[in-house]
């Protein structure tokens, strides 16, 4: 979470209960220069976060650092850099306490790789943070990974609700329809590429843009066909195929390729069973499993996993 010293913040830490208090310890980091660590502990009746209502009932551990030229603004910039063009790396941060010269810095995955396969590093397992020892500092470990890009094949009237909530989602969108009088701009506005040309094109494009996701919902059997054939060795991780089993068969026959060989996930019907009739929850029950696919997990429900 981002405090600046106007007062304003950009995303969040809790649900609402503690950026306020965060905010007060963000403006004497601000003023002091030097990082701090807060705790709040939701199960003691004398903690802070008691009183502020946090819901969880669970213990809170927040770093607060300056962002500065002093500290090379705790090289978010390379941060920036490396999510523009799509890498991913390791953002690691000194936790306070801690006595080094560096507070942060960030490494790219393949140099990250390369040094903790000669031990000097470790690096956390797939998206989730965690704290390593390094040179006798203790270390917050943070994977970057650039958020999904998906391709959606089709620019029909359900492809809007569809791209309207990859959007909200913060996800990259690009769109592919051959057909004049679909995919035009005044419909999709808020797409980041809208992608001209044959098949065919897509299968640079899908490689030199980085695209993770994959929906076919053209409603011509032909033009599926054309996508998948085309996409069909790219480094997607999850392809949906909307409609029946039927039409899955149609299209993967006049695709010409072996299911089985595929190297991604290829779900069709598309979705999730959540009862979907109109195209906004079709496109909601689409996203929640793609999302569920570029993540690996299973879509059940939490109740059931816990």
């Amino acid at each position: 979470m981002l405090f600046s010293s106007q007062g304003e913040q950009l995303g969040m830490l809790s649900g609402g209960c503690l950026e306020s208090d965060i905010g007060i310890n963000a403006r004497k980091v601000m003023q002091t220069g030097q990082p701090i660590s807060v705790c709040y502990d939701g199960s003691d009746e004398d903690d802070l976060s008691f009183h502020l209502g946090i819901g969880c009932g669970g213990t809170i551990y927040i770093m607060l650092q300056q962002v500065s030229h002093q500290n090379e603004y705790l090289s978010l910039v390379q941060v920036f850099d490396a999510l523009q063009q799509r890498s991913t790396g390791y953002f690691y941060q000194s936790v306070v306490g801690r006595k080094t010269d560096e507070q942060a810095y960030f490494e790219t995955e393949k140099i990250a790789d390369i040094a903790a396969s000669a031990t000097l590093v470790q690096k956390p397992q797939g998206d989730s943070c965690n704290t390593f020892p390094l040179d006798s500092n203790s270390w917050l470990v943070t994977p970057i990974i650039p958020e999904p890009h998906i391709l959606v094949v089709g620019g029909g009237i359900d492809a809007r609700p569809l791209v309207n909530m990859a959007e909200q989602l913060g996800w990259k969108i690009s769109l592919w329809d051959p057909r004049p009088a679909n995919a035009r701009k005044e419909y999709f506005s808020n797409v980041d590429h809208i992608i001209k040309g044959e098949a065919s094109v897509l299968t640079s494009f899908a490689v030199e843009k980085d695209v993770n996701v994959a929906v076919l919902m053209s409603h011509n059997v032909s033009i599926d066909a054309h996508a998948l054939n085309a996409l069909a060795t790219t480094n997607l991780k999850y392809m949906a195929l909307l409609g029946p089993n039927n039409r899955r068969q149609q299209v993967i026959t006049q695709a010409k390729v072996e299911e089985q060989a595929l190297p991604f996930i290829f779900s069709g019907p598309a979705g999730l069973d959540i009862g979907g009739i109109l195209p906004e929850s079709i496109a909601l029950s689409i996203l929640a499993e793609c999302h569920a696919g570029l993540y690996n997990r299973n879509a059940q429900s939490i109740s059931q996993v816990l």
